[in-house]
C-alpha cells in the first residue's frame, strides 16, 4: 500500500522559510506525480505545486517564486522549499501521490506563520 509521511512544518516569522519533505513508500515511487497541497482553516484544499515523473513543475498562482518543489527519486522524497513566507501561507499542508486513477494522501503536517 502507497504511503505518503509529510515532516518540515512548523511555526515561523514573516518573511521565514521552511522546508517541507514527503517520504513516500509502497509502491514504484518513479512513476507517480507527487503533489503539494495546502488547507486553510475555512477554506478548501489548493495547490501549491506538483512535480511529475518526468519532472515537470507546476504551481499555485499565489507562490510567485516564492517555493520550489524537487524529487529525489533514489531518496523518494519530495521536498517543497517555502521562502518569503507570509502570514496567508499558514495551513495544513499534505502530500498527494498520483498515478493513474489512484491518488494517495498522507496525514499533513502544520504551518504556521505569525510573529
Amino acid at each position: 500500500q502507497v504511503q505518503l509521511v509529510e515532516s518540515g512544518g512548523g511555526l515561523v516569522q514573516p518573511g521565514g522559510s521552511l522546508r517541507l519533505s514527503c517520504t513516500f513508500s509502497g509502491g514504484i515511487f518513479n512513476i507517480y506525480t507527487i503533489g503539494w497541497y495546502r488547507q486553510a482553516p475555512g477554506k478548501q484544499r489548493e495547490l501549491v505545486a506538483t512535480v511529475s515523473s518526468g519532472g515537470t513543475t507546476i504551481y499555485g498562482d499565489f507562490v510567485k517564486g516564492r517555493f520550489t518543489i524537487s524529487r529525489d527519486n533514489t531518496k523518494r522524497t519530495v521536498t517543497l522549499q517555502m521562502n518569503s513566507l507570509k502570514p496567508e501561507d499558514t495551513a495544513v499542508y499534505y502530500c498527494k501521490g498520483t498515478w493513474s486513477r489512484n491518488d494517495y494522501w498522507g496525514q499533513g503536517t502544520q504551518v504556521a506563520v505569525s510573529s
